[in-house]
């Protein structure tokens, strides 16, 4: 008995649809394990990177990607900022270089104006409670222990 080749192919046709569908399932599957594991973590850090970059202002310690760590001085513009180093050590870097934000300052608070409205040195010196003074006075190993 032998199967000529006529009759193997016409078997064989019938389920072309499907071994197809099953020949691109592990790509496809694939495609969406590299989506999630590499493709979209990478466009997050990047977006945080850019947001981050975006809100660097005056006063902000940063590291530089050299790792320089120092105190934006100034935003130049989009692209530059002013770095202080050290005393009288300022320098001029590209805003892409700056690899992280260790300390970002806080936004300057409105003025006191005739109105009566509350300016920041008034509520600064307002906040200040005595429970505050006597935590400042009570040594680190009382405070870590919960003894006051």
């Amino acid at each position: 008995m032998l199967i000529t080749p006529a009759y193997a192919q016409a078997a064989a046709g019938g389920s072309d649809a499907s071994s197809m569908l099953v020949q691109f399932a592990p790509l496809a599957l694939i495609f969406v394990v590299f989506y999630f594991f590499l493709i979209r973590p990478q466009q997050q850090k990047a977006k945080q990177q850019r947001s981050m970059l975006d809100s660097i202002r005056r006063g902000d310690r940063v590291v530089t990607a050299g790792g320089l760590i120092g105190t934006v001085a100034k935003v130049v513009n989009n692209e530059e900022v002013l770095i202080d180093l050290a005393d009288n050590v300022r320098v001029r870097a590209v805003r892409s270089t700056i690899s992280q934000v260790l300390a970002k300052t806080e936004p300057a608070k409105e003025a006191k104006t005739k109105d009566g409205d509350t300016a920041a040195n008034d509520d600064a010196a307002t906040t200040s409670t005595p429970a505050k003074d006597d935590d400042a006075k009570t040594p680190a190993w009382r405070r870590m222990l919960g003894l006051r």
